[in-house]
């Protein structure tokens, strides 16, 4: 046997959830205790961390707003480089992987440099964050649907390839991602498109963790309310009728 030939390891991508450690899945747990390297993003709930082996390799790949930034290239060279080294590499990502995480950019990165590859679903923030708020995104009788888009240019940009038109037509549950800097232009944009301005919104910030924010208006209001509570991000906004319905906890 050749034993200078390298072992290939294998990369998993890990969903933690919006944030509250209880989220994330018992899979997703397994793999952070069985992992020799885990690239891990700000988004993620940290205090998992606490749960990986000694002698472990945390790297931190985050990409904060307005703060430091990890290149998407440098974080699919570093989950192939350690995986030809023979370890087990853990992508920990907050939310789901494959909802606006680029998750499948690093799949693909990894299957066509060959390396093994396989995901562990995370609950979505964008379904948590407006449960946790109290905000169902469908609900009888008044909605059957729901979309979520990304808000990380506005409706006018030409890097957006969201159809705000048919968005501002339908008759189900907005969710927006990633909308803190643009909400003014977003609002103006739906109700310049025939979204009616008194439509129920809402904007979540930092759902599932102890400093959660929820600030309630209509399409119209919002951002000013927003403004005025000094909202950053994380955030999520959500639009539609089911915003009215104000579900609180009993008990």
């Amino acid at each position: 046997m050749d034993t200078d030939t390298p072992t290939t390891g294998q990369v998993i991508l890990v969903g933690g959830g919006p944030g509250d450690p209880d989220l994330l899945t018992i899979g997703g747990l397994r793999a952070l205790r069985e992992a020799d390297v885990v690239l891990y993003d700000h988004l993620a709930p940290l205090a998992c961390l606490d749960q990986t082996r000694p002698g472990a390799t945390l790297i931190d790949v985050g990409k904060i707003p307005r703060g430091c930034q990890t290149a998407q290239t440098d974080i699919n060279a570093l989950l192939i480089d350690h995986a030809r080294r023979g370890r087990t590499v853990v992508r920990f990502k907050g939310g789901d992987p494959f909802v606006l995480g680029r998750g499948s950019e690093e799949w693909l990165a990894c299957a066509e440099a060959g390396i093994p590859i396989r995901v562990i679903p995370g609950v979505s923030s964008a379904i948590a964050g407006p449960e946790l708020a109290g905000i169902p995104l469908t609900h009888r009788g008044i909605t059957q649907n729901f979309s979520v888009v990304s808000g990380h240019v506005g409706p006018d940009h030409p890097a957006s390839t969201v159809n705000w038109d048919a968005l501002a037509q339908s008759t189900g549950t907005i969710v927006i991602l990633m909308g803190v800097a643009h909400l003014p232009e977003i609002c103006t944009g739906l109700t310049s498109r025939g979204l009616d301005g008194d439509t129920p919104a809402a904007i979540v910030a930092k759902a599932a963790l102890p400093d959660q924010q929820v600030v309630r208006g209509t399409v119209a209001t919002l951002p000013a309310l927003a403004d005025a509570a000094d909202i950053q991000p994380p955030a999520l906004t959500v639009i539609g009728a089911v915003v009215a319905l104000g579900l609180a906890p009993v008990g």
